[in-house]
């Protein structure tokens, strides 16, 4: 099993609680960061513009994505352009749709013709992989984000679909594809595996990051004297 500094995939942490934000950024094997409206409304953000650049005053050397939260594409637009002066390290998240079902490439194209660095979100089939990537700029640094995660909550395995997108990534060499939504540890070795350049991972999955490669035997022991321990401290009697 190989070691995480071993891995060709680059771990982004993901999350909105600004302090473990930080902590994460501190920690040399995180590459990048990303948040997104839902996990700010669950931190308790409520100053959207605030957030953002207190973050940015303390992270200006790795990659940070901030997405844009309207439903209507000439306020996305106009969002994507203010987000994007914040910092050269900014990448602009935009949802592969709004909510009425209509597609984001035309946007997409606009603002990647504008040399605005994006985040592609929500993606999740083929398809809209080979759209995103058809309207991007081969010259500009760019995110496809795949939903792995939410795909694998439908019970299909995501690891062909994510192969299927490295494949179709490669005629734009400057954007990549992130496994995003991971729901276990074993994830980001199986983006590792498939050529996915970038993971996105929450600060609950990375605190099992010491668990890499831990001998099995000695967790197994570890299982059972948890079991034993919460029995005594619960006082269970027959």
């Amino acid at each position: 099993m190989k070691k995480i500094e071993e891995l060709s995939v680059k771990i982004f942490a993901d999350g909105a609680d600004e302090a473990g934000m930080l902590e994460m950024y501190a920690k040399s094997y995180i590459k990048g960061l990303t948040t997104n409206p839902t996990l700010m409304k669950k931190a308790g953000i409520t100053d959207y513009r605030a957030f953002c650049k207190s973050i940015l005053g303390s992270i200006k050397d790795k990659p940070l994505s901030f997405e844009v939260f309207s439903d209507d594409f000439s306020e996305m637009e106009r969002q994507a352009m203010e987000i994007a002066g914040w910092g050269d390290n900014v990448y602009v998240k935009i949802p592969v749709t709004n909510t009425c079902r209509e597609t984001s490439y035309a946007l997409v194209k606009k603002l990647a013709a504008k040399k605005i660095k994006l985040n592609v979100t929500a993606l999740m089939t083929l398809s809209q992989v080979r759209d995103v990537v058809a309207a991007l700029d081969p010259e500009v640094p760019s995110y496809v984000s795949v939903f792995a995660g939410r795909i694998a909550d439908t019970g299909r395995d995501p690891v062909p679909l994510m192969a299927a997108a490295v494949e179709l990534l490669k005629i734009n060499p400057l954007a990549e594809l992130i496994w995003a939504s991971p729901r276990e540890l074993l994830n980001i070795f199986q983006a590792d595996q498939v050529g996915c350049q970038v993971i996105t991972v929450t600060n609950d999955i990375l605190k099992k990051l010491s668990l890499v490669g831990y001998d099995l035997d000695e967790f197994s022991l570890d299982t059972v004297k948890m079991f034993y321990r919460d029995a005594v401290d619960a006082e269970f009697k027959l």
